[in-house]
């Protein structure tokens, strides 16, 4: 029956060879193929403080039923990961540009955290960056949240069951003034049982994500959000505060 919502096969946390944390196997084609193979019909390309992968993911998946949401996972000054998605790849670079504005200008030891490719829609190397992406950036939370939601991005707080690098592990507590819709487990995350131990978290709407580093660690079609139809808009229609 036509306005009948559809369930949607989702996994909105999955990190490329540019987040150094990632093998090296995690190319664009890879990840759409793997994606696709598995049936998912939305991802995420989320690395660390940079979404220079976003365009050539979004590139593979063109041929695909794959639908590519760009994004980025925020490091804030408090050490808390941030998942910021887009609807654009023009907004998520003007959000890498205010995330990359907001860095200490380290360089990464490849020989320690690993190496940050930057590829194209063919799996080639355009180069690799020599930024230290996987540490906290200058930006509050507070201005992570605003500026995202200055560009129609939505922001998703990152495993909240982790015991590092997540609102609750870092604050004790998810800020009940943050503007705030849906929140993100691990993939391996006991909800229920987590939710008994948190349970002012039930107000929210929440998932499971991969957080892949590794092809395997995609999902499969086990975390569906409902939608009318397949597309960006309705995905953040559901999804916005």
């Amino acid at each position: 029956m036509a306005g009948d919502a559809v369930k949607f096969a989702v996994d909105l946390h999955i990190h490329s060879c540019l987040s150094p944390c990632a093998d090296e196997s995690m190319t664009p084609n890879n990840i759409v193929n793997m994606a696709y193979i598995k049936g998912l019909d939305f991802i995420a390309i989320t690395d660390h403080n940079s979404a220079e992968n976003c365009e050539a993911v979004m590139k593979c998946s063109f041929d695909k039923d794959v639908i590519v949401i760009p994004g980025m996972e925020i490091e804030t000054q408090e050490e808390v990961h941030l998942v910021a998605l887009f609807k654009s790849l023009k907004d998520v670079l003007k959000m890498q540009d205010y995330v990359y504005s907001a860095m200490n200008n380290m360089e990464n030891r490849e020989d320690i955290f690993g190496s940050q490719l930057v590829m194209d829609e063919n799996d080639e190397i355009i180069y690799n960056n020599k930024k230290l992406l996987i540490t906290a950036t200058n930006l509050t939370i507070e201005e992570a949240f605003n500026k995202t939601m200055e560009l129609n991005g939505i922001i998703v707080p990152a495993h909240l069951d982790r015991s590092s690098n997540s609102l609750i592990s870092n604050l004790g507590v998810v800020p009940q003034d943050l503007p705030i819709k849906y929140i993100e487990f691990s993939k391996k995350c006991n909800n229920e049982v987590f939710l008994k131990e948190h349970e002012y978290l039930r107000k929210y709407k929440y998932y499971n994500s991969s957080d892949a580093h590794y092809l395997g660690d995609i999902l499969e079609r086990e975390v569906f959000l409902d939608l009318d139809e397949k597309s960006i808009d309705q995905l953040f229609e559901k999804m916005r505060y």
